[in-house]
């Protein structure tokens, strides 16, 4: 017969295992010592909000509203919107070296780079849509991907992408507010 204090001993490292995995498993962000640096990172996120003309025959797909942001690497950006055809004015703005850290971090440790840039077939019903692309250049590999809204395809698009995608539109958010 087992002693209770067997199991007392037994159930030691477990204990200590659990102390340190159940950390590490809940935490939902990626650590931004991810990123060093060393890390060379440009980004440009491009979103147009497009929608379907139709000429009788024949239809297109036309943009609304366009907005491109460009991240360098020093964390300068450069945010660009059309609208209507009509340029407005770019605001230029600098990040701050925790939120580029951030995006690095999770561009790098997610395999962001590494992602097949496959198309997104759009449904034929839909007559308005956002379709997205990033282009990023990290430590000279480049990859671009392009997206349309989720209710606008039938297609999974990967989680990866929507989390960096929300990331720059919160940056679009703060410097255009």
């Amino acid at each position: 017969m087992v002693k209770p204090i067997h199991y007392a001993l037994g159930a030691i490292p477990i204990i200590i295992a659990l102390l340190i995995s159940v950390p590490l498993i809940t935490k939902n962000e990626i650590p931004i010592s991810a990123a060093n640096s060393f890390d060379n990172i440009e980004i440009e996120y491009t979103k147009h909000q497009l929608m379907k003309i139709s000429n009788g025959v024949t239809e297109r797909v036309g943009a609304q509203k366009t907005e491109i942001l460009f991240i360098k690497n020093d964390g300068t950006l450069k945010y660009s919107v059309t609208e209507l055809g009509y340029l407005q004015p770019d605001i230029r703005s600098k990040l701050d070296e925790t939120k580029l850290n951030k995006i690095k971090a999770l561009i790098k440790e997610t395999g962001f780079i590494a992602i097949p840039s496959e198309s997104f077939s759009i449904l034929e019903n839909i007559t308005e849509y956002q379709k997205s692309n990033v282009k990023v250049t990290l430590n000279g590999r480049t990859n671009q991907i392009h997206w349309p809204e989720q209710n606008a395809t039938t297609q999974f698009i990967p989680p990866i992408i929507t989390m960096v995608e929300s990331e720059l539109d919160q940056i679009i958010t703060e410097i255009s507010e």
